[in-house]
């Protein structure tokens, strides 16, 4: 080979492999370029799934938009609620841990960082030493010394008109043999703490000698429908003692019937005069049923339609029942106060109680008895669980409950919820000459510069709960009529007032200086 020929033969085999090369190097910057492209593909594919995800969660909201003070139940206000009682495996107590989830609570018990403890029984003596310290967001369901109300014994011995007759055993073994002497056509019952085994004896058959029980007048003539004995409860929330602030669930109320007729009356059978966990719910009253189960109205307004329709005066039954609650509780604060004492605030305490009623044939009202921990189990009626549930929300939203401030924005003015100049009443009495320059007189201790900052406090705290008092209504202080609020002249007494505790006058002077400026707060 000469030269030439080697030449030509190095340039073919240079060319060649230039080409080979050439070739592989446009195979990977294809792939790089194909790669890049499925990358982007998939980029701008997420980018519009996330912004069709986002569409979807508006629109959902649109559909189900947000309520102010609702929370979410899945996500919860990361407050814990302390649910205590016993055998609570049964569920009595399931319509109180159904109304605590909606709002957001999640169950906990004593080991956790708890908001509020919701407690059957009475706490303050299996619990006292953790109640004696409790933290400043704690909040719990019952108040010391409130067993004065709801011991049985206790309320039926009190000295009201509307509390039929009793004797305490055996210690008015002596003064219940002479009166039943004076009256001999009178009935009784004995009863104990535990209401059971409750029948009617003469006086002759009564055990004088039983530790823990009461004598106690028989209402024997009852207001009947359908010919059946039925007790009214109402249900009643404490929420502050010295001053007193006593509220109602206004808007409905249990209605319980005997299951057999009253008549023809017979002492050994119970039903036919006592109200017990079987009773016979109302949608089974003939004149009820059409009302309440065809209607659709509730227990309350079932009933006020039957006693309009026969002519009787429902409004009246209702006042008197109202004013019964008002003066068991004046005449027991005293109690509540002391008992109160030993704890370094009444704040973190509430209560709801149901008052039972039985009504005579003229329309008189008897308080029967008043329960510390109310039946709030549907499980006899499931028709009554509308009810309970609904009692619950009105009491936690009444107490500040239902609505979610985080423990460390508890000061009520932080959060902007309200502010001393929500509270200030009698502009024309603190802007005058007496008050601007005195606290002396009366008048003028509502005004600004008279009022410290306690005073201050549980006056935010009534214009808190006022304003999220949902259905419920005051009965503690009493209502008032707005024109006898603008004519009342604050440099006296208001009529009856005089017979109030300092702190009771104060607090009810100033929600007369509220309802001279809205209507709302009258009732």
């Amino acid at each position: 080979m000469d030269y030439r020929d080697f030449e030509m033969n190095k340039h073919f085999h240079s060319d060649g492999s230039f080409r080979s090369k050439f070739r592989k190097s446009s195979k990977f910057m294809y792939l790089v370029a194909f790669v890049l492209f499925l990358g982007v593909a998939l980029t701008f594919l997420n980018i519009f799934e996330l912004h069709k995800m986002r569409e979807d969660y508006n629109q959902h909201h649109e559909m189900f938009p947000h309520v102010e003070g609702i929370q979410d139940d899945k996500t919860g206000t990361g407050q814990v609620v302390w649910v205590q009682g016993k055998n609570m495996h049964s569920g009595y107590l399931k319509h109180v841990h159904n109304v605590f989830q909606q709002i957001g609570f999640t169950p906990g018990d004593q080991s956790d960082d708890w908001t509020v403890l919701w407690a059957h029984d009475y706490p303050f003596k299996t619990l006292s030493k953790e109640l004696a310290h409790l933290k400043k967001y704690q909040k719990v369901n019952h108040f010391p010394g409130s067993g004065f109300i709801t011991n049985k014994v206790s309320l039926a011995t009190s000295k009201m008109k509307f509390i039929p007759k009793a004797f305490k055993l055996p210690s008015q073994k002596d003064q219940f043999v002479a009166f039943s002497k004076s009256h001999p056509d009178m009935m009784w019952v004995q009863k104990n703490n535990n209401h059971r085994g409750i029948q009617i004896k003469g006086a002759e058959e009564l055990d004088m000698t039983k530790e823990g029980s009461f004598i106690q007048e028989f209402i024997d003539k009852p207001f009947l429908i359908d010919g059946h004995k039925f007790d009214i409860g109402v249900y009643t929330i404490l929420t502050s003692i010295n001053p007193l602030r006593v509220y109602i669930v206004e808007d409905d109320a249990l209605i319980r019937f005997c299951p057999e007729e009253y008549y023809p009356f017979d002492t050994a059978v119970r039903d036919k005069y006592v109200v017990h966990d079987e009773y016979m719910p109302l949608w089974k009253i003939p004149s009820l049923r059409s009302l309440y189960s065809d209607k659709g109205f509730n227990f309350k307004t079932t009933l006020n339609q039957y006693m309009k329709s026969k002519g009787l005066d429902y409004e009246k039954v209702w006042n008197d029942m109202k004013s019964a609650i008002q003066q068991v509780y004046l005449e027991k604060e005293p109690k509540l106060i002391e008992y109160s004492a030993k704890y370094p605030s009444t704040d973190h305490f509430f209560e709801m109680v149901r008052f039972d009623f039985v009504l005579d044939e003229k329309l008189n009202t008897y308080l029967m008895e008043v329960n510390m921990s109310p039946n709030l189990s549907s499980r006899h009626f499931a028709q009554n669980k509308r009810l309970y549930e609904h009692v619950v929300f009105n009491v936690l939203s009444l107490v500040g409950l239902a609505e979610y401030v985080s423990h460390e924005h508890l000061d009520y003015e932080e959060i902007g919820r309200v502010a001393p100049t929500d509270v200030r009443v009698f502009p024309e009495v603190c802007n005058g000459k007496i008050c601007s320059e005195s606290c002396v007189s009366s008048q003028c201790k509502l005004c600004r510069r008279c009022v410290n900052r306690q005073t201050e406090t549980f006056l935010m705290r009534a214009y808190l709960e006022h304003n999220r008092r949902w259905s419920t209504r005051r009965v503690l202080p009493p209502p008032v009529n707005q024109t006898q609020a603008l004519l009342w002249d604050p440099a006296t007494y208001w009529p009856g007032s005089e017979t109030m505790s300092d702190r009771n006058r104060l607090m009810f002077h100033w929600f007369v200086g509220k309802c001279r400026q809205s209507m709302d707060f009258c009732v």
